[in-house]
C-alpha cells in the first residue's frame, strides 16, 4: 500500500506505523465531571467498520509526522492523506 504523504510524496505504508482511529485526536476534558466514564469510552470503545474509515498513521521510518489517513478498509484504497496537526487545527477552531 503506498500513502501519499502531503510533504514527502508516494511513501510505502512499512515505514508508517497505524495508530488508530483517527477520533483519537480528540481527548476528552480531563476536568469533565464525567472524565473518567470519557476516557473509558476514549481508550476502549472502539468501532472497526468495514469501509471509509479516518486513520492515525505515525512516519515512524521516515520524518516522524502524523497523518489522517482516508482509507476503504476493505479495499485499502487511499482517498485524502493530511497532516494531522491540520486536522487538529481545522477541529480546534469549529468547537
Amino acid at each position: 500500500m503506498i500513502i501519499n504523504h502531503p510533504l514527502l510524496g508516494p511513501r510505502d505504508a512499512a515505514e508508517f506505523t497505524y495508530l488508530g482511529d483517527a477520533s483519537l485526536i480528540n481527548r476528552p476534558d480531563w476536568q469533565s465531571e464525567t472524565a473518567a466514564q470519557d476516557f473509558y469510552e476514549y481508550g476502549y470503545l472502539r468501532s472497526n467498520p468495514a469501509g471509509i474509515h479516518r486513520e492515525l498513521w505515525f512516519h515512524e521510518a521516515g520524518d516522524r509526522s502524523w497523518l489522517v489517513v482516508t482509507r476503504n478498509t476493505v479495499t485499502h484504497e487511499i482517498s485524502n492523506v493530511e497532516m494531522a496537526r491540520d486536522v487538529a487545527r481545522t477541529q480546534g477552531r469549529s468547537k
